[in-house]
């Protein structure tokens, strides 16, 4: 697959992912009238081999990645080969992704029941079933070897880029940063995992080799964001806030390296800690 070419901020057509409003400002006691930039959360309809799947409330930008980043990461499709296509559509009251799956594919979907609304900070749900929801992924393996000082440059470089975020400030955003090349590629959005799952689509979708880098997340890390992740063979995320305590049994089983409470010029390494060289 070809790599596909970042979305502009504002859509040319249908959907934008932020607006301008004027709101009264209180600052010291001083009283200012401004515009301000807020950040859209669109409904998004997955749909299936025309079948509705699920709804998730999101950014809408890049969503051919985020649609195939869901498919892979939530075990719908095995590879990006079976995610045959997909187009998007804008309606009056959300976006529609029509994606089309192998027949095969698509009727092992029928046991999972999932057409529920995914809100947004949210990645579990929709999941009827303790299985669909605690999905145990292979375990990862890999040599990639990352020294703190790259991982708080990275840390650094990811600021810098999140340029939705830079105007609206509501923002999370998923980099994939590569050791001694910093942070080369960033998603954004108001979901956390929506973010997560559109670096991943354009990661598989660009062919990146994912065992020559690790994630960046702009959030805590919670199960799911540690699932998709190890979902694809990535061994290492970093998380700019904390983990939860099933994100790092999940970590430790199956052999990635978590690091959460990473800023400036900290961070707590959970599991795994031989990927992580320091100079002293």
């Amino acid at each position: 697959m070809q790599a596909a070419q970042a979305e502009p901020l504002l859509l040319d057509l249908g959907w934008p992912s932020y607006q301008q409003r004027s709101v009264d400002r209180w600052r010291g006691g001083q009283h200012e009238q401004r515009q301000d930039t807020i950040v859209e959360e669109v409904p998004i309809s997955l749909i299936y081999n025309g079948v509705p799947h699920v709804v998730m409330l999101a950014t809408p930008t890049n969503l051919e990645e985020f649609a195939l980043g869901f498919s892979i990461t939530e075990g719908i499709i095995k590879s990006p080969q079976e995610f045959l296509s997909a187009r998007v559509y804008n309606r009056a009251n959300g976006i529609e992704v029509q994606i089309k799956i192998p027949e095969q594919r698509f009727q092992c979907m029928s046991d999972k029941g999932r057409n529920l609304t995914g809100r947004t900070g949210c990645g579990l749900c929709g999941a009827s079933t303790l299985k669909q929801a605690i999905r145990q992924p292979n375990s990862v393996v890999g040599d990639l070897s990352l020294s703190a000082e790259q991982l708080h440059a990275a840390l650094i470089d990811i600021k810098q880029q999140q340029k939705l975020n830079q105007l609206t400030g509501a923002v999370h955003a998923a980099a994939w940063a590569v050791p001694g090349q910093g942070v080369l590629d960033i998603r954004e959005d108001v979901g956390r995992h929506n973010a997560l799952d559109k670096l991943i689509g354009f990661l598989l979708r660009s062919g990146k080799d994912l065992s020559a880098g690790f994630v960046i997340v702009t959030s805590r890390a919670s199960y799911e964001m540690v699932q998709k992740t190890a979902w694809v063979g990535i061994t290492l995320l970093v998380a700019i806030s904390a983990p939860t305590g099933l994100a790092i049994r999940l970590a430790d089983e199956t052999g990635l390296t978590l690091i959460g409470f990473a800023r400036d010029d900290q961070h707590v390494v959970y599991t795994h800690p031989q990927r992580l060289t320091h100079s002293n």
